[in-house]
């Protein structure tokens, strides 16, 4: 039987010694793991030609970190909190970075991980993270129950695909008691880009592109499927972006940092090839958006509406909660039809016809 390959053990536990023992470097980590220091010092050379470790010297060398950072390791969940993950294992990896890189960082990987420990049921979390010349890439999964099954059970939801609808929304938990449901929301908005692969299930958010990808992947074996949820992040290390200006576009205004706007890609309400044209399924668009004050429906992708879904969502919803701010955006002249027509019938019941534009 071939003996595992321990590389990737070797190359994270050198990267985390560097700092500490610089010139002891190769000693220490043969002691720690148990192999020669011909076998380390071989992982040594590569770390170094592929930058993720520096080398000064010849005769007594000491190294320190290179521009490039990795870091590789399960974790049992028992007794596992997020904070120290990020502080004791990423963080010091990660020093000279920009301060919104780190914050953008420190944010994902604590809610991810905290949505693992406390949601999936799984007795391990995996952690990777990559830093290259360009851009920092993490991942993390586990082995529980997935994500997306875990939401469809929780709010009874006829297919798994739609779980990706509530969380486009935001303000979504399963543990009330224990989070805010605002986490996985605003995550998979400060990075570039946003992945969940969950029980043959893949979702997809790229910034800057117009639209998400939800897909069914294709040639997965059992195990796959069975598998719990896998998250990646990733974003570039010169990004200017800002967690506070994330979190200002979806607040209420620049005094208040309720999370009061969302945007809801209506084409998410879609299972597989069905057309948007009933009240259940324009019932099921609208479901818990009555905890936001204002709602935008995008409906990129959504070639045509029904007079029903339409009616349901722009008169019958809008009249039962006149508190929540009803705007769409990327519609078809079709999709405008009948979203104007069932605002002038709710106008006209209520005794106020709308100024046409």
């Amino acid at each position: 039987m071939a003996r595992p390959n321990r590389s990737q053990e070797i190359q994270t536990a050198l990267l985390r010694a560097a700092p500490l023992f610089p010139e002891k470097l190769v000693k220490v980590v043969s002691a720690q793991l148990g192999f020669s220091r011909a076998h380390i010092s071989a992982q040594v050379r590569q770390l170094v030609e592929e930058g993720y470790l520096l080398k000064n010297g010849t005769t007594r060398p000491h190294y320190e970190l290179g521009p490039n950072r990795r870091f590789i390791r399960s974790f049992k969940t028992k007794g596992l909190s997020e904070d120290r993950v990020w502080s004791f294992e990423l963080a010091p990896l990660l020093d000279g970075l920009p301060r919104n890189i780190l914050d953008i960082a420190n944010y994902g990987v604590t809610e991810i991980i905290n949505n693992a420990l406390d949601h999936s049921d799984s007795e391990t979390v995996f952690v990777y993270m990559n830093l290259s010349a360009d851009r920092l890439s993490i991942a993390i999964a586990d082995e529980g129950v997935g994500i997306f099954r875990k939401i469809s059970t929780a709010l009874n939801l006829p297919d798994d695909r739609l779980a990706l609808l509530e969380l486009s929304k935001g303000k979504l938990t399963t543990a009330p008691s224990l989070h805010s449901g605002e986490g996985i929301f605003f995550t998979s908005r400060v990075f570039d880009r946003f992945q969940i692969r969950s029980r043959g299930l893949f979702f997809d958010h790229l910034d800057g592109k117009e639209l998400d990808v939800l897909d069914e992947l294709e040639e997965l074996d059992e195990a796959e499927v069975r598998d719990g949820t896998f998250v990646y992040m990733d974003i570039k290390r010169d990004s200017t972006r800002l967690i506070k200006d994330v979190f200002d576009e979806f607040s209420s205004g620049p005094d208040d940092y309720n999370f009061a706007k969302t945007i809801v890609p209506v084409r998410l309400t879609k299972v597989g090839d069905e057309n948007l044209v009933s009240r259940s399924q324009a019932k099921r668009l609208m479901q818990r958006v009555d905890r936001f004050r204002s709602v935008v429906l995008d409906f990129s992708g959504v070639s045509s509406i029904g007079q029903a879904f339409a009616d349901e969502i722009f008169r019958v919803f809008s009249n039962s909660h006149p508190e929540v701010e009803i705007l769409h955006m990327n519609a078809s002249s079709e999709v405008q039809q009948m979203i104007r027509r069932a605002e002038v019938l709710r106008d006209e019941q209520g005794g106020q016809l709308p100024l046409l534009k």
